[in-house]
């Protein structure tokens, strides 16, 4: 029996003469459990450091999902020192050096909760050691800086900043969250609660994870200290972590497995990105290369490192595209693995409002449009080019992503594709400045209430149209054009709806004038 479990089970009989008698029944069941459990006996190959055996002790009951997950997973099986030992093409690690404590045994439990004790606002006593909660991107460093140093010039890194450090972003989360009423014939709007918002916007921007304090929480081992957070559970791409770190691995690389096959799958994605506002996986499911993934993926290799294009897998998901290290059978590198998911993409059609190059820094909410809006183009839909990427850069980010579909395409297909796409992102911005030449004319003429009056410019009924017009179908036309789902582009929230929302606009504004009110 370890001396971590000796501790254990000296607290509890201090507890049990205290206790009530179901207590004391559940107590023993525990006791039993952590008696019969055989310390340095790994779930995987290798061993388990004596910590991580701690907490198998008692979770491995207590939260047996948890360990069930962590025991098929490559953590489980694995050491870094073996890790380290790939050549580097296959290697799943990008530490050049581990710390010498860490190089024999699992990453486990321990591993994970116990890294930069002091770092961690969320740090506490737990069965004699300092544990925390919530794990980041700085712990996973430890293994995976070049993935953490990437991921942090992603734009998925500063989505809560970027949302809540937005004025028009957050008069747009307002308009959405906030709970209306209706008095007389007028319509009030309040701000969200904190709680709606966590479950909503931020349950994909991320919340900002607090330690609002400890509580005493009585447990069948006795009662224990645990510190209370605010903002969780969350997973969001861009948290704000206790230890000051921004991201969850987690959002792809899901807790505790994290499967490097489940961050591949597009499925992973879809949790985020289904649209209507990002239709990724739905023009995805509807292409022909969704139509290859749902009828063939079941023959491909997941697992593979390096990424064999026509071997392992032989059509495109969202992360051979987007993010790994993708090879020919020569072994030759058709892209590098990355984790700043926009290294690859030089348009960025999330149109806000309207289509631009990839802003340079991460940090969108630091823009600055001429008339000063936190905006990366003007209502004219011109750019605010200092913010924005380049011509040269734009020209590498696309050959990039041309690289990849010449694996399976002609020249003079992917050229053609690509010449589609850049008229579509022109012609969907043409149909996006008429929905704002009419709104803006609304606002001029006193039919709504937006920038002249200072006021919130997304809660009128012309103004929901027109975010409709920008956020929901020139992004469906956009996206069925850059990864060819030709339905979401027409009539599926694409052409169709532009047009049919133009008219609606140009009506509604015609009778409010008319009305003269």
């Amino acid at each position: 029996m370890s001396g971590k479990q000796e501790r254990w089970i000296s607290a509890v009989a201090r507890e049990r003469t205290s206790a009530v008698a179901m207590k004391a029944t559940l107590l023993g069941v525990v006791l039993l459990l952590v008696f019969s459990y055989s310390p340095q006996v790994s779930y995987g190959q290798e061993p388990n450091s004596d910590a991580t055996e701690g907490c198998l002790g008692c979770h491995a009951s207590i939260h047996p999902g948890i360990v069930a997950d962590w025991q098929n997973s490559r953590h489980a099986k694995v050491t870094p020192a073996q890790a380290l030992e790939k050549e580097e093409q296959a290697r799943r690690v990008s530490a050049d050096s581990i710390p010498e404590q860490l190089m024999t045994t699992t990453v486990g439990c321990a591993e994970c909760h116990n890294m930069n004790p002091e770092k961690h606002r969320d740090t506490f006593e737990h069965a004699g050691d300092q544990v925390h909660v919530v794990v980041t991107p700085e712990d996973c460093a430890t293994c995976h800086p070049v993935e953490r140093e990437q991921y942090e010039k992603n734009i998925m890194s500063y989505a809560h900043i970027n949302l809540t450090n937005n004025p028009v972003y957050h008069s747009l989360l307002t308009s959405i969250n906030g709970i209306q009423d209706f008095d007389g014939v007028k319509t009030s709007l309040a701000d969200p609660d904190e709680q709606t918002n966590f479950e909503s916007c931020l349950y994909c921007h991320g919340t900002e994870v607090m330690v609002e304090g400890m509580s005493t929480r009585e447990t069948v081992l006795g009662d224990m200290e645990f510190p209370v957070l605010s903002g969780w559970p969350n997973q969001g791409v861009g948290r704000i972590n206790p230890d000051g770190s921004m991201g969850s691995c987690a959002a792809c690389h899901t807790r505790h497995q994290f499967s490097i096959e489940m961050a591949r799958k597009p499925y992973t994605c879809s949790e985020c990105h289904k649209g209507p506002d990002v239709p990724a996986y739905k023009v995805y499911e509807v292409s022909k290369h969704g139509n290859m993934f749902a009828s063939m993926s079941k023959d491909w290799d997941f697992e593979g490192v390096p990424w064999v294009v026509g071997k392992d897998f032989t059509a495109p998901t969202c992360a051979s595209c987007h993010v790994s290290l993708v090879v020919d059978p020569e072994e030759d590198v058709v892209a590098e693995r990355t984790h700043q998911m926009n290294d690859r993409i030089w348009w960025r059609i999330v149109g806000v409002i309207y289509s631009h190059p990839h802003p340079k820094s991460p940090n969108t909410a630091i823009i600055r449009n001429k008339a000063g809006l936190p905006m990366p183009t003007e209502l004219t839909g011109e750019p605010a080019s200092e913010y924005l990427i380049d011509e040269e850069e734009m020209a590498i980010r696309q050959e990039n992503m041309r690289n990849i579909c010449l694996s399976c395409h002609s020249t003079q297909w992917v050229d053609n594709q690509f010449a589609r796409f850049e008229n579509t992102v022109r012609t969907t911005d043409e149909m996006t400045l008429t929905a704002t030449k009419i709104v803006s004319t609304a606002w001029e003429k006193g039919a709504a209430k937006g920038l002249p009056q200072g006021a919130n410019i997304f809660d009128e009924a012309i103004e929901k149209k027109w975010v409709e017009q920008w956020l929901f179908f020139a992004n469906a036309a956009r996206y069925a054009s850059a990864m060819a789902g030709a339905d979401y582009g027409t009539y599926a929230n694409g052409r169709w709806y532009m047009s049919k929302n133009i008219q609606e606009m140009h009506d509604w504004l015609q009778f409010k004038l008319k009305d003269g009110k």
